[in-house]
């Protein structure tokens, strides 16, 4: 079996998983993501060599927080919701720093540092993600909002890299990802936009002006989100963020633009639902 049999294989299997898990309620959504979550900052934290299970506890912290908040399980007004996921996530914050002090680690500015970089770039995505589906009137679980979204989101990654692959001439930064090309992020834009388009006509509870504006959103931020992510590889002197999903790399390779995109999408549509 060719790599790119393996791709679309276990490319239409994470797919499929996806759609299931957001159909099947958000039980499902939630251990869906919070599996993809962990595996992501297990091959994040190898990326950036940081031996430590601290990052993990900020995850689960991050996620729990945002769980709770969108079942109601802390009966409080919705703002006052907001401020103790703000609350918690800073007490556990700064935790880092006691815990660089008792650890002995030689060098805890890098120790801190990079603790803070794995909840900012993989957890904080994450927990930001499962609260999107219930950025709308009545605060209840939508299916057709985080389908589009990720409608959108493989959209854009399908077309740019059969775009950039058949017709792409101009590298789009080369010293970080050879083949990305500007002709590859155009051709995905293009066809984001037409995604945008079919999802308004099926998701009613987001206006189809901000599908457009989430369209912009996953084409600029995800294509950065990819080019970041091979940064990070790059300077770790790696391919892949791993080998667990065969044809595409790690789970981080294959999240890396919905992973940066989603805090953008979720600030954009609580400001405006």
């Amino acid at each position: 079996m060719n790599n790119f049999t393996k791709r679309i294989i276990f490319g239409l299997i994470y797919v499929a998983l996806i759609v299931a898990a957001s159909l099947s309620g958000p039980i499902y959504f939630y251990g869906l993501f919070f599996m993809f979550m962990l595996v992501c900052i297990y091959e994040f934290i190898r990326i950036i060599e940081l031996d430590s299970i601290y990052p993990y506890l900020l995850a689960i912290t991050a996620f729990s927080v945002a769980v709770i908040s969108n079942n109601n399980l802390l009966v409080f007004e919705d703002d006052l919701n907001e401020r103790i996921i703000i609350g918690v996530l800073i007490s556990v914050i700064y935790l880092s720093l006691v815990m660089a002090l008792v650890s002995s680690r030689k060098i805890a500015i890098q120790y801190v540092g990079k603790n803070f970089l794995t909840l900012i770039y993989v957890a904080l995505p994450f927990g930001l993600l499962i609260k999107i589906p219930y950025l709308n009137f009545d605060r209840t679980f939508d299916t057709s909002v985080i389908l589009g979204i990720f409608f959108l989101i493989w959209s854009n990654d399908v077309f740019a890299f059969l775009i950039g692959k058949n017709f792409g001439r101009n590298k789009l930064i080369e010293r970080v990802s050879p083949n990305k090309t500007i002709e590859g992020f155009l051709g995905g834009f293009i066809f984001t936009f037409i995604a945008a388009y079919i999802v308004a006509k099926y998701c009613s509870s987001v206006q189809p002006l901000q599908w457009f504006t989430i369209a912009i959103l996953v084409s600029v931020f995800g294509v950065l989100g990819d080019l970041i992510e091979s940064m990070f590889k790059r300077q770790a002197g790696l391919k892949d963020s791993s080998n667990l999903l065969p044809g595409h790399g790690g789970f981080l390779d294959r999240l890396d633009s919905i992973i940066f995109a989603t805090p953008f999408i979720y600030i954009y549509l609580f400001l405006t639902t």
